[in-house]
């Protein structure tokens, strides 16, 4: 079974409001949640086998040395939830691991990559019952009913994410969480702690350009989904670490003055001109602690690699009393 929770049509209409919105603004963004088509979500699973980016291979190192610890943290007749999921490749050790799971729930945008996924899961997992959903996260979304009844529900956000939102947006999407699991749900999150800013810069500026394909795919994706005649020989990647704010910032930019069209509407670039795309922020571990407390949710344990440079949290949501 697949819960799909929108026409494609209808994901269709949203992209391209949320595409003229974004280049209409006085600075131009792309929201990063498009990054990932069927070939953007092969170019990330690329980016994750890079030498420079250490975060995938650093989340699994946690994952692979503490699964059992961590299955142990979660509980009995789970049903695990993964937002984001993609190839679920950090999951599968998980769920190796994970006492009696009455399900798995992987939960992405693009559809096609998956489905095939899943559909690998049901012949690695026959006894885990694997209910794909196809929705954005931030948007909410009602959990599929299992065969079995979980004792409960746990959410699985690895990979950092989280770093993508700005901190009121970060704060909005504890929120959800929290409001999808309920008193007692549970919260497992990978975060990308702070260090040396030149290891930071350099797994978002990778020698082999597969970073830049990347994130130029969203210019080929409203190209090609939306009519837009954007040029990408164009436009270039740029990629900067702010150390105040404690983040990545990533943009496409203009290299000469020039038009895009799409559909009725006109954008104009002057050359330099930036389209902001995405942020991905650094915590420490008793900040991120901070900001789920907002929430409703206690940290009860972490793991990190033995450099401290990532951090996988088990929190569990405990509603603020008035």
């Amino acid at each position: 079974m697949t819960q799909v929770t929108n026409e494609s049509a209808a994901q269709k209409q949203v992209f391209l409001a949320d595409v003229v919105q974004g280049l209409s603004q006085p600075i131009k963004k792309l929201q990063c949640k498009y990054f990932y088509d069927e070939r953007g979500s092969q170019l990330f699973d690329q980016i994750c086998q890079l030498d420079e980016y250490y975060l995938t291979r650093t989340e699994q190192s946690i994952m692979d040395q503490f699964a059992g610890e961590i299955a142990d943290q979660l509980g009995i007749g789970v049903m695990l939830v993964e937002f984001g999921s993609g190839s679920s490749t950090k999951t599968q050790v998980l769920l190796r691991h994970l006492n009696q799971p009455v399900a798995y729930v992987p939960l992405d945008i693009s559809e096609e990559h998956l489905l095939k996924t899943a559909e690998g899961l049901r012949i690695q997992f026959p006894d885990i019952e694997i209910l794909p959903v196809v929705a954005d996260f931030t948007k909410g979304f009602t959990l599929p009913v299992s065969k079995k009844r979980p004792s409960h529900a746990a959410v699985f956000f690895p990979g950092s994410t989280i770093g993508n939102f700005e901190p009121d947006a970060a704060k909005s999407t504890l929120t959800l969480i929290a409001e999808l699991l309920g008193q007692d749900g549970g919260l497992l999150i990978g975060i990308d702690l702070q260090k040396d800013p030149s290891i930071i810069h350099a797994a978002y500026n990778d020698a082999s350009g597969v970073t830049e394909q990347f994130n130029l795919n969203l210019l080929h994706r409203v190209n090609n989904e939306l009519g837009a005649d954007f040029d990408i020989k164009q436009f270039e990647h740029l990629a900067n670490y702010n150390e105040q704010l404690g983040r990545i910032e990533i943009y496409v930019v203009s290299k000469c003055n020039q038009v895009v069209t799409l559909g009725e509407h006109t954008f104009t670039f002057k050359t330099n001109e930036r389209i902001f795309t995405e942020y991905s922020h650094k915590y420490t571990i008793e900040g991120f602690a901070k900001l789920a407390a907002d929430s409703g949710f206690v940290l009860r344990k972490h793991w990190t690699d033995e450099n401290q440079m990532f951090a996988v949290l088990h929190l569990v949501h405990q509603p603020i009393k008035n």
